[in-house]
């Protein structure tokens, strides 16, 4: 039984025991999972991406932001959204692109996106680029949980990802750190089962632009440090390495080749290490 991830004896879950006890009974708890279909193709360590589109990728692009917020203007941004349209477009996705939006905005765009039908298509692509902090992102107008524009796409609330990846790449602040940097020296049994049920978070990704609590970093000319690298190794490698092959490449990147240039002594010489989050359950190829 054990190489089927089951275990002797009873399971419970790490928390306090008043999270236990909450009146939730146990199959409100087995709610938070969909069933899926587990045919033998869906049991291989590939997504299947032979469907007629690849997916959908839309882009927020933040730019201008209302004084109240104290947000300064994102200038480089539209680079960012003009390169990342072409790199998602010669991995051909749908690409969208929406320019300033209120959280609001955000909001409705996602929750009608959510609603679709992707029964044709292998994924689904969401950008954000924008200010932020640890855990929100900004809109135009102010700021929202990060989770509220995603766990729209969990697989109990838009059945037709469910079992398909669902990347979210997030160009924003996380906090108000600096890192400065350092010196360094150079399943044959499971065939016959019909049905197989999966964790309503599984198969989502975040690529953030750095890690939690620091600044991401972005040049007024050329676009951001992250976005930028991204769309250099998606074009030269989308088509032909793994989705965390190809992150580990831009993480090397971004953390190897940038560092700030400025005016002030205190903001100079900085550096950036983007942070990825997964909850892929299988290999992602673009290809």
């Amino acid at each position: 039984m054990a190489d089927k991830g089951a275990m002797s004896g009873g399971d419970t879950v790490d928390a306090k025991k008043s999270s236990t006890n909450d009146g939730r009974s146990q199959k409100q708890f087995a709610d938070d999972a969909v069933i899926v279909d587990a045919k033998a193709d869906d049991l291989c360590m590939k997504y299947n991406m032979d469907y007629p589109h690849t997916g959908t990728c839309i882009i927020f692009n933040n730019k201008n932001f209302c004084p109240r917020t104290g947000m300064n203007k994102r200038t480089g941004t539209d680079e960012d959204a003009g390169t990342l349209k072409k790199t998602f477009q010669k991995l051909h996705f749908q690409v969208m692109i929406y320019n300033d939006q209120t959280c609001d905005e955000m909001l409705d765009k996602l929750q009608s996106a959510a609603k679709g039908d992707y029964s044709q298509m292998a994924s689904f692509v969401c950008i954000f680029l924008s200010h932020g902090e640890e855990g929100f992102l900004y809109g135009t107008d102010g700021s929202k949980e990060i989770k509220e524009f995603t766990s729209m796409f969990r697989g109990d609330r838009c059945k037709s990802l469910v079992g398909k990846p669902k990347l979210f790449f997030i160009q924003a602040c996380r906090g108000n750190e600096f890192d400065a940097g350092v010196e360094t020296d150079s399943i044959a049994d499971e065939m016959s089962a019909p049905l197989q049920k999966i964790p309503v978070e599984a198969d989502f990704l975040y690529a953030y632009s750095t890690a939690p609590g620091y600044y991401s970093w972005r040049n007024t000319t050329n676009g951001s440090w992250f976005i930028q690298s991204l769309c250099h190794v998606l074009d030269k490698y989308g088509k032909k390495l793994e989705l965390m092959q190809i992150l580990t490449r831009v993480n090397h990147k971004v953390a190897l080749e940038f560092e700030s240039n400025t005016s002030s002594v205190n903001y100079n010489a900085m550096k950036q290490i983007p942070c990825i989050i997964s909850m892929l359950t299988k290999e992602l190829y673009f290809s």
